[in-house]
């Protein structure tokens, strides 16, 4: 069994910075990724980072630039780091694990990040 604990949101104003923790435990194998996802309301969730076991980061076009995605193997938690907050980074943002060889998938329970303009 896979748990995800996300911690780190808030509300901040347009401009600030926000860190987003997520700390996972059980059965975790690599290759993985472990990866942040946020959903805003009437939106679908998407792609905000992700990073894989061997050190490699995909973010999206939005975001680039402005955050940054880490993870700590030993500790299987993944960081990100959100830098020059826009109101529209405003969301739930969900924490995601995924097992490359057995394309078995975790989600955190989401944390809400709030950006005030």
């Amino acid at each position: 069994q896979v748990q995800l604990v996300e911690s780190g949101g808030g509300l901040v104003q347009a401009g600030g910075s926000l860190r987003l923790s997520c700390a996972a435990s059980g059965s975790i194998f690599r290759p993985n990724t472990m990866g942040w996802y946020r959903q805003a309301p009437g939106n679908e969730r998407e792609l905000v980072a992700r990073i894989f076991s061997g050190g490699s980061t995909n973010y999206a076009d939005s975001v680039k630039g402005r955050f940054t995605i880490s993870r700590d193997n030993a500790q299987n938690t993944v960081y990100l780091q959100m830098n020059s907050l826009k109101p529209e980074d405003t969301a739930v943002y969900y924490c995601n694990l995924a097992l490359l060889l057995t394309k078995n998938e975790y989600w955190g329970q989401g944390t809400q990040v709030t950006v005030s303009s």
